[in-house]
């Protein structure tokens, strides 16, 4: 009994890690291409995952929602932070920060 519980408990975790993957990648791409149509670039080329929790889907599931945060900038001198939120892999909002933008 003790080994068939390792073993689903083995098979959670490598579905989780897979998963995990998975968002990154999905972030990553959401966010070059985020940079690319705001003509900014995209720094160090990786993203960062900030914050996970269970969440609501819209038909009401429970899912995995992820927060990764980025750095961009307008010039190369400077670095701004941007964020991309998914639910079960799926992006929800990119938000590039806009601050630089004063002029």
């Amino acid at each position: 009994m003790t080994e068939i519980l390792v073993i689903l408990l083995m098979a959670c975790v490598l579905w989780f890690i897979a998963d995990s993957l998975k968002a990154r990648e999905a972030a990553h791409v959401a966010a070059r291409k985020a940079c690319e149509e705001a003509g900014v670039q995209f720094l160090d080329d990786t993203v960062s995952q900030m914050k996970m929790k269970l969440a609501r889907d819209n038909e009401g599931r429970a899912v995995v929602e992820r927060w990764f945060r980025f750095e961009f900038s307008p010039s190369g001198d400077d670095r701004q932070q941007g964020t991309v939120r998914l639910k079960s892999n799926r992006v929800q909002e990119i938000n590039l920060n806009r601050l630089w933008l004063v002029q």
